[in-house]
C-alpha cells in the first residue's frame, strides 16, 4: 500500500473515488477524517487486481506533527483496513515485491 502523499496514480481514479467507490467507504472516511489513502489503495487494487509498484525516489518531510503522531493512530488505521475489507467483501490489496529503480547507474545483464 502506498501513502497518498508519496504516491501517484492516473487521474481516472479520482473520478472513481468520487463517483464509483462504495458510498459506505466515503462516509467512513468523512466521519473518521482518516484513511482516505487506504480507501484509494483499496479502490485502485480492486479496479486493477494489481499491486502498487515501488518507485525509488526521495521525499522530504516538512513536519511530523500530523494525524499520524496522535495516540491510537495505528489502531484506527487497522480498523479502516478491516472495515474496508468488509465493505468490499474481500481484501483487494495485492502483495508485491516489484520495484522500479533508476537503471542508469546499474547493470542488469
Amino acid at each position: 500500500m502506498v501513502l497518498s502523499k508519496a504516491g501517484f496514480f492516473h487521474k481516472k481514479y479520482l473520478e472513481m473515488y468520487t463517483n464509483q467507490m462504495p458510498p459506505s467507504i466515503r462516509r467512513y472516511v468523512d466521519e473518521n477524517r482518516n484513511c482516505e489513502d487506504i480507501a484509494m489503495a483499496f479502490l485502485v487494487a480492486n479496479a486493477t487486481g494489481a499491486p502498487p509498484i515501488w518507485v525509488q525516489g526521495r521525499i522530504f518531510e516538512i513536519g511530523s506533527s500530523g494525524i499520524s503522531s496522535l495516540k491510537g493512530h495505528g489502531l484506527q488505521r487497522s480498523r479502516c483496513l478491516n472495515a474496508f475489507a468488509a465493505m468490499y467483501g474481500h481484501m483487494p490489496l495485492v502483495a508485491t515485491t516489484v520495484k522500479a529503480v533508476d537503471s542508469r547507474g546499474s547493470w542488469f545483464w
